[in-house]
């Protein structure tokens, strides 16, 4: 269907070594997995994403179930979060504050679909509640930046910016309403929409003539109240002192109605691909709790998107690892050895060790182009003379060396028989690591 795409097992294994390398990454900053349905109440959405942006307004799918309840598929993962903080009253004893999770899965918006961004795509983010502590917010870009830094993603920069509090974004949302109004008809058409419901949304507009017409429109760190200004210049400088790069720029704004104070985004731009993308983005939301019926908990979190970033991990040729060569694969030869080469994979598997076997009755030659594939770190053969002998040959495909070994022994202790027989192959790839 358009818009969609099957993640096949060639390129599978990508997503989860960057799933399985955030996961790891989330858990040493003490985020923790949560998951929420795929669908909602319209209405979540409505009332925190803003029934005026594009999301809720153009692309978020939404229907009527059979109970005539108003649904929509989860356009993003924030606010589902939040309705589970406040519904499962995550707000606990200070002892486990602040309260952080971390998620992974798919999302859904009816976009034209292209390179990077198709109507069903996946992020991967962090929310973390009750705390308005400034270092709270570099603690999560700091997160984001050190997961790029992992996967050896180049030419990021970060731009922050402040949205102030709820009355300071009144002004200024006022403010632009003044000054665009003159302007209106020299607007695109989106904006012309925008200029009464979400004029702030004309500032990080991607039309040229919106671009040029907001250069001189009033610039939010203008209306910024001293309590605002000054957890905005804490977050620069701790930012400073962890010596993470990063750059005001007072047109982010992003487009979810729920950010106020401190918002960022990360964005690659990359002259030898040509491209210039936001790869993350997140701020502070600390009315968001509260709109949604629980107490008035700070919170903070960012999401990335998996299919742009796996696209431009592919642009800048970023290494990921091949999948663990398999450990043991079986040679068959012959009918009469199926029971016994089921009993070794599965001995092999019982020890914890990934094997295969031939199910087809193939040539000896076509099972040797499975081995290569697979990358079989041993192979066993058997036939009618193993059988016979109680004996099998194991061949180290790395050093080429070859073991004899009863059959008996092997299905008993796989695990030592494995050891012996790759001793010399770990000593060599210790050697390459500079284990010695």
């Amino acid at each position: 269907m358009k818009g969609t795409e099957d993640i096949l097992p060639g390129q599978s294994y990508r997503w989860q070594y960057v799933e399985d390398l955030a996961r790891d990454l989330f858990d040493s900053y003490q985020f923790h997995e949560i998951r929420t349905p795929m669908f909602e109440a319209y209405e979540l959405f409505a009332r925190s994403v803003g029934d005026t942006s594009d999301i809720v307004s153009k692309e978020m799918y939404d229907f009527y179930d059979k109970g005539d309840r108003h649904l929509a598929l989860r356009p993003e993962g924030t606010a589902p979060v939040v309705r589970a903080y406040v519904e499962h009253k995550l707000f606990g004893p200070e002892y486990l504050k602040p309260y952080k999770v971390y998620y992974m899965g798919p999302m859904f918006r009816y976009e034209r679909p292209q390179a990077g961004r198709q109507r069903q795509f996946h992020q991967l983010g962090v929310e973390v509640f009750e705390s308005s502590n400034p270092a709270t917010d570099v603690e999560a870009i700091a997160l984001a930046w050190d997961f790029f830094q992992e996967l050896g993603v180049r030419n990021l920069k970060i731009y922050i910016n402040s949205l102030g509090k709820n009355e300071e974004r009144a002004q200024y949302r006022q403010a632009l309403i003044d000054y665009f109004t003159p302007l209106k008809e020299q607007l695109s058409p989106d904006s012309q929409n925008r200029l009464s419901a979400n004029p702030m949304r004309i500032i990080d507009s991607k039309d040229p003539k919106d671009q040029e017409l907001a250069i001189n429109a009033p610039k939010i760190l203008d209306y910024l109240g001293e309590e605002s200004k000054a957890h905005f210049q804490a977050v620069q400088d701790y930012l400073q002192a962890l010596e993470i790069p990063f750059q005001v720029d007072p047109t982010i704004v992003r487009g979810l109605d729920y950010y106020q104070d401190t918002i960022f985004e990360i964005i690659v731009e990359d002259d030898s691909i040509g491209a210039q993308s936001t790869v993350c983005g997140g701020g502070r939301y600390d009315g968001l709790s509260k709109q949604l019926g629980g107490p008035a908990s700070p919170g903070f979190g960012f999401a990335i998107g998996m299919e742009r970033l796996l696209l431009l991990l592919d642009q800048q040729s970023v290494e990921i690892p091949e999948p663990d060569p398999l450990d043991l694969y079986v040679l068959g030869l012959g009918d009469e050895v199926n029971l016994v080469s089921l009993q070794l994979v599965q001995a092999a598997r019982g020890e914890g060790y990934s094997a295969e076997r031939d199910y087809l009755g193939r040539s000896l030659k076509s099972q040797y182009k499975t081995v290569d594939r697979l990358n079989a770190v041993l192979v066993a053969t058997v036939g009618s003379n193993e059988l016979e002998s109680g004996q099998l040959t194991i061949k180290n495909q790395k050093t080429g060396k070859t073991f004899d070994v009863q059959l008996s022994d092997l299905l008993s202790d796989f695990a030592s028989y494995y050891r012996k027989f790759t001793q010399d192959t770990s000593v060599i790839d210790e050697f390459f690591k500079g284990g010695y």
